[in-house]
Formats: structure tokens, C-alpha cells, sequence
């Protein structure tokens, strides 16, 4: 009977490892995790490097591992990269940290939206919808294809290339861009 019990709790230990796995998406080679917040998975992404340096260098990593929840529209390295020469050097620089805060802050939304939630705010608006920022400008919203793209303040427009990935605090969208405000 022992044996039954120890047999049972292996294989309900394994369904739930399992499922939270299932769970996970990969970003940048590694999986996120939802059971993490958004800055215990973003520093496992190999796509988020700048990123990551980034809200370390801003200050704002107690922030977005705070209860939330967010949005975080969530550029990859090469988003940075097209950025003109000299960019993310520049903004990273300390006398520069409320700048870079600043732009940060451009890619969170306070809440949990879904690309569902997305879908349907596009859709009931007739093919656009406005969030407001943390940082307090707008980002626009719609829909190309099957896919949702964003655009900043200044026209720019980046396509989410990953959605829904669930966090503890909120939810990723990685975005092939960065957006900028105004």
C-alpha cells in the first residue's frame, strides 16, 4: 500500500512539473516561467540582454519585480541594435538614467493584457486601440494580418513577435522595435 502511495505522488509530482512546463514559452533559448516575475524570467533570455542592462542601469528592476501587474512590451537585443549608432551607449549612461527611464517606462502598460484582450480592444474600436504607459503617453494598438503591432507616439511601429508570455506580475509581448515617446 506504501508503495501505492509513494507511485502516486511521483506521478502527481510529474504531472505538475509537466504542467508547468507546458505552461512556460521559450524567449531567447531559455523558458519563462509563470510562476516567476518578470525580471527572474527576462534575465534568463539571451534575446534581452540590453534589456536587461537596461532596467538594471534605469533602476527599475525592484519596480517590475513588484506585484503589478504589467504589460511589458518587451524589445529583443536586435530591436536595440537598429537603433541609431551610438543610442543605447548613450542612454545608459548615468547622467542619462531619467531618459532611459523614461523610454522604459514607454514599453509597460499597468495590467494584464492578453493578446486576446489586445484582439478585442482593436476590434471594438474600430481597428485601433490606445493604452496608456507607466511613463504617461500612449501606445497604439492594431492589427495586421493575425498579428498585433504597436505603434509609439512618434509613428514608429513594431509587430509583437511573441505573446502571452505569463508571468507571476503580469505578461510579455516581445516586440521586434523600440518604441520611443515623444
Amino acid at each position: 500500500m506504501k508503495q501505492f502511495k509513494i507511485l502516486g505522488l511521483l506521478i502527481l509530482g510529474s504531472l505538475l512539473t509537466a504542467n508547468t512546463f507546458a505552461q512556460s514559452k521559450m524567449v531567447g533559448g531559455a523558458a519563462m516561467y509563470p510562476t516567476k516575475n518578470i525580471v527572474e524570467n527576462a534575465v534568463n533570455s539571451k534575446d534581452h540582454t540590453t534589456l536587461v542592462a537596461a532596467v538594471k542601469a534605469a533602476g527599475l528592476v525592484s519596480t517590475l519585480e513588484s506585484k503589478g501587474p504589467f504589460t511589458v512590451f518587451a524589445p529583443t537585443n536586435e530591436a536595440f541594435d537598429a537603433l541609431p549608432d551610438g543610442t543605447v551607449e548613450n542612454l545608459l549612461k548615468p547622467e542619462n538614467k531619467s531618459k532611459l527611464s523614461s523610454v522604459l517606462t514607454y514599453h509597460v502598460v499597468a495590467g494584464n493584457y492578453s493578446s486576446m484582450d489586445l484582439m478585442k480592444l482593436v476590434k471594438s474600436n474600430m481597428g485601433k486601440a490606445t493604452l496608456k504607459t507607466v511613463e504617461g503617453a500612449n501606445l497604439y494598438f492594431t492589427k495586421k494580418g493575425k498579428k498585433l503591432m504597436v505603434t509609439d507616439e512618434n509613428g514608429r511601429t513594431a509587430m509583437i513577435t511573441i505573446s502571452d508570455v505569463n508571468q507571476s506580475n503580469g505578461v510579455i509581448h516581445v516586440i521586434n522595435k523600440v518604441l520611443l515617446p515623444k
